[in-house]
């Protein structure tokens, strides 16, 4: 096939690929170099940091499949591609690892001052009686938006020896029951704010999520409450997160994604002690990176041979996700 990878992945991944197909490599290329080189491209792979518009694909009258190494959806309009017929296949499932990882390395790092503490003693200064910080276990855990990602954080969370609370989009039985199973209780939006001494943010960015995180959200959280958040810059209102924190309501936050990101930016919430800022790394770990190469390897080869993944073996259908209902939800 001919592939047009335009983020970076793994390079053992990008070896295999150039052994059996023809690839051209553009990380994280601006709309109109993708525009140049996709024209005789049959696939897309990419990452989040480049934006797969409606204008890069119409330059692709081959293009057949896009490949998400990863979670999001944000950067494509998936509006094109549903109308277009072109296949989307996402590998959400070893990111979500890393990213719940980090989710907890944040909450950890905020609860004990880890930052604060190792500045202050790098520099000589013995400050153990001013470090003073919370334990995670016996505290409630709030999560926005309990699906993939989500309901990892609520298992760690849970195996953590903490209360869990997660909300998701439509709850039902169903998700009740599934939520349950991962000792997660399914609860309100409203009441996973109210209750939670710690809330992890982890929905996509869509028109009813954007600033779902805002003056009113962030007030109805419990005094003294941490918000960690590693969906996607835009959920969280920055300038009210930023004034919940300075008016001592939050205790302290941090953020993996962000409003703008990119070289030269500096947030709006940057130089505050309690606050940590991660540029987007979620999902960027050596293991995560390494598996979602295999995967493409795999989904790559086996879309080659049979272009309808509903037919493909267990052995790869069941470590991607194939959107096509996702697709068609999204323009309804």
């Amino acid at each position: 096939m001919r592939l047009l990878i335009a983020s970076s992945i793994h390079s053992e991944a990008i070896a295999a690929l150039q052994r059996h197909h023809d690839v051209v490599c553009a990380f994280n290329a601006p709309e109109e170099q993708l525009r140049a080189l996709v024209p005789d491209r049959e696939a897309l792979i990419f990452r989040s940091g480049v934006q797969i518009s409606a204008r890069v694909m119409e330059a692709a009258p081959h293009l057949r499949l896009l490949l998400r190494a990863g979670s999001g959806t944000d950067n494509i309009d998936l509006d094109y591609v549903y109308r277009n017929h072109l296949t989307l296949i996402r590998i959400p499932g070893p990111g979500a690892k890393a990213v719940a990882e980090l989710s907890f390395s944040l909450m950890l790092n905020l609860a004990r001052n880890v930052i604060p503490a190792n500045e202050q003693w790098q520099q000589g200064h013995w400050v153990k009686k001013e470090m003073t910080g919370y334990n995670l276990t016996g505290k409630v855990l709030g999560i926005v938006g309990a699906g993939n990602i989500g309901s990892r954080v609520g298992q760690l969370g849970a195996a953590w020896g903490m209360e869990v609370l997660g909300c998701v989009e439509i709850p039902t039985p169903a998700e009740a029951e599934r939520l349950a199973a991962l000792g997660i209780r399914l609860a309100s939006f409203e009441e996973v704010l109210e209750r939670s001494d710690f809330v992890s943010v982890h929905v996509p960015l869509m028109p009813s999520t954007r600033y779902l995180i805002d003056e009113a959200a962030l007030a109805r959280m419990k005094p003294g409450a941490f918000l960690v958040n590693l969906a996607r810059g835009g959920v969280v209102d920055e300038a009210a997160l930023a004034r919940a924190l300075d008016s001592g309501h939050l205790r302290g936050a941090g953020l993996d994604v962000h409003e703008r990101e990119g070289e030269g930016h500096i947030s709006p919430l940057a130089g505050r002690p309690n606050v940590i800022l991660t540029p987007h790394i979620g999902a960027n770990t050596y293991d995560s990176q390494r598996e979602i190469g295999e995967i493409i390897v795999a989904a790559i080869d086996q879309f080659a041979a049979n272009p309808d993944p509903t037919t493909w073996p267990p052995a790869v259908l069941g470590r991607v996700v194939y959107e096509r209902e996702l697709v068609r939800e999204s323009i309804q």
